[in-house]
């Protein structure tokens, strides 16, 4: 497999590498990072990579496909950076079911200052599963953050009574999945550790102890390090990310959206902690479809939330090597 970095810088085929390359920087569940990319001359070509698949939490790969479109939509946020529009083309290819999407560079672009901004968002953005400051979220940044994902999918403000909903579902979730052994390896495997690959959630990004929540997190079974404040989420806005269907293609969109969302939120200053518990577990994904009016199918949680000024920020997690994650085909 050859480095992205050794490619001739010549377009559009360097500036297709260096996309890739940007794209390691997405988010994914547990940091698992579970896509790999095939850059060749004209065209990226965005593949499921079923080895860092979560078999126990994520048989259906839900998370993993919106974790690969989170990939995908930083990769086009780089391209834009780089003075480049692009095509994508997400239509399956039953003799590559792995095959996600593929992205065609087109025409130059000026880069414009969101451009810019999204794009260093994306190498600025962190987890923090801490607890957030008291001062709230403002109308305009959360509308930002709603707009930002427009065409992808939606999302929905959850009101004081719903968010109680929420918890209570959330509350369910982590009960369940706590009590079942694989999905305890599985946690196991993927966190408190510091040298995987670059794959993983090192103790680092955990916290210390388990916040003081309306909304849990999950229970990751170990301590971390990070140092958590005395702060709590009643500050907080919470949102459901949803769209029409419950299928790859939307799946693929929703990470899309969930991209779109993070960066333009770090570009406001505003924390954003993606939670999923309730979303693997069937019973409580139905809990927060009605929560929808059966409208739509939820895909994640997000919070909103001002980070504690009083706490450093958390360390970013690992990434895979270039080199691991995109293979440089024919040039």
């Amino acid at each position: 497999m050859v480095d992205p970095a050794s490619v001739p810088d010549r377009a559009p085929a360097a500036v297709l590498a260096r996309a890739a390359v940007a794209a390691g920087y997405a988010p994914s569940l547990h940091n698992t990072q579970p896509w790999r990319w095939s850059a060749h001359p004209d065209r990226l070509e965005l593949f499921a990579e079923r080895g860092r698949q979560l078999p126990a939490v994520d048989p259906q790969g839900r998370l993993l496909a919106i974790s690969c479109g989170a990939a995908l939509h930083h990769a086009l946020v780089a391209l834009r950076a780089q003075g480049w529009t692009a095509e994508v083309d997400r239509t399956a290819d039953p003799d590559r079911p792995d095959l996600l999407a593929t992205l065609t560079a087109g025409a130059r672009t000026p880069v414009t200052p969101t451009a810019k901004q999204l794009f260093d968002a994306s190498s600025t953005r962190r987890t923090d599963r801490r607890p957030v400051s008291d001062q709230p979220v403002p109308a305009q940044a959360v509308a930002a953050i709603q707009e930002a994902v427009t065409g992808r999918a939606r999302l929905q403000v959850l009101t004081r009574e719903q968010v109680i909903d929420l918890a209570a579902a959330a509350d369910v979730a982590v009960a369940v999945e706590s009590a079942d052994p694989a999905i305890r390896a599985e946690l196991a495997y993927w966190t408190g550790r510091s040298e995987r690959g670059g794959v993983g959630l090192p103790v680092g990004v955990l916290p210390a102890r388990a916040p003081q929540t309306t909304v849990p997190d999950r229970d990751f079974g170990r301590a971390g390090t990070l140092v958590v404040g005395s702060g709590h989420d009643r500050a907080a806005t919470y949102l459901l990310l949803y769209g029409d269907d419950d299928e790859p293609a939307g799946w693929l969109r929703a990470g899309e959206a969930l991209s779109a969302a993070w960066l333009t939120a770090e570009a406001l200053g505003v924390s954003v902690l993606p939670l999923s518990a309730a979303i693997e577990v069937a019973g409580t994904r139905q809990i927060l479809r009605r929560l929808l009016s059966g409208l739509g199918h939820p895909y994640l949680v997000l919070r909103l939330g001002i980070a504690d000024p009083d706490q450093p920020g958390p360390p970013q997690t690992p990434r895979i090597s270039p080199a691991g994650l995109v293979e440089i085909a024919t040039l």
